[in-house]
């Protein structure tokens, strides 16, 4: 694989683009969500979108805030995971980190933040929920938890056919402790024990899924997203149900996987 190649394979639905490297990865999946965008606005007035919030994300949302030439001034932005229990204040807020990697930076038709300051977080999930429920959902931008969570619908939570789309959740300890793993809290016990969370439904009703998964960590996870039977042991397995989903890997977070053994290929465009 050459620095500015990439080796593509498809389970099941789900496609996947192995980069050479991380900050390949991110322009990668940038240069789709871009062309995406783009697209879909000659066809529609206004777009939505969910975006995740972690380390996992810098490189791409670098990149896709580069591009000029998309009108943001009509996409509607959401995120999909919020901490309960953390200072409005807060630097590990999820909606402080898409502030300043990208709310911030381009400029939105309107941005919807969970609110976790709510007096009653029962309320914010329904208010979050009807927000998302009136119109479909176009672009969802997400990442893989160590642990094989998407948003925070970690393993002991997750419903394939959660009759909700957004709700409160306890959050395990392998999902606590990839929030120290990423620098974002200095010790487990420093991380929330809940959170509001997008569910898996919410998630898979976007019309398209960028998924972006990069760093050698995240490489056990992959593993079983790709090669596990699809259940709620490995909640991003469903992923590979999607019938417009792609996961961009580096070749860290691909390395437990035998990639170049696959012989379904498909074309990046």
């Amino acid at each position: 694989m050459g620095k500015n190649e990439a080796y593509t394979f498809v389970v099941d639905n789900l496609k996947i683009v192995v980069a050479p490297s991380r900050q390949k990865m991110g322009e990668f999946s940038a240069m789709k969500v871009s062309k995406l965008i783009k697209e879909l606005l000659s066809k529609k007035e206004e777009l939505r979108m969910v975006f995740a919030a972690a380390p996992s994300q810098n490189e791409f949302l670098c990149e896709l805030t580069k591009d000029k030439n998309i009108d943001w001034t009509r996409i509607v932005a959401f995120h999909m995971d919020e901490y309960i229990g953390l200072p409005a204040n807060s630097n590990q807020l999820f909606s402080k980190y898409l502030t300043d990697h990208l709310f911030s930076k381009v400029g939105f038709k309107e941005v919807y933040i969970i609110n976790s300051q709510a007096k009653d977080i029962q309320k914010e999930c329904d208010r979050y929920e009807m927000l998302l429920k009136e119109k479909p959902i176009d672009i969802v931008c997400l990442g893989i938890g160590e642990n094989g969570h998407i948003a925070f619908n970690d393993p002991h939570v997750a419903d394939f056919n959660d009759k909700k789309f957004v709700k409160i959740v306890d959050l395990d300890e392998k999902c606590r402790q990839q929030q120290v793993n990423d620098g974002c809290f200095p010790t487990i016990t420093d991380v929330p024990n809940s959170a509001i969370t997008l569910t898996i439904p919410a998630l898979l009703s976007g019309e398209f899924l960028s998924i972006v998964v990069p760093g050698i960590r995240k490489a056990e996870a992959v593993k079983k997203t790709l090669t596990m039977n699809i259940s709620s042991e490995c909640p991003a397995t469903i992923l590979r149900t999607h019938s417009n989903a792609i996961l961009y890997l580096d070749k860290d977070s691909a390395k437990l996987f035998d990639f170049k053994a696959k012989t379904e290929r498909f074309e990046i465009k």
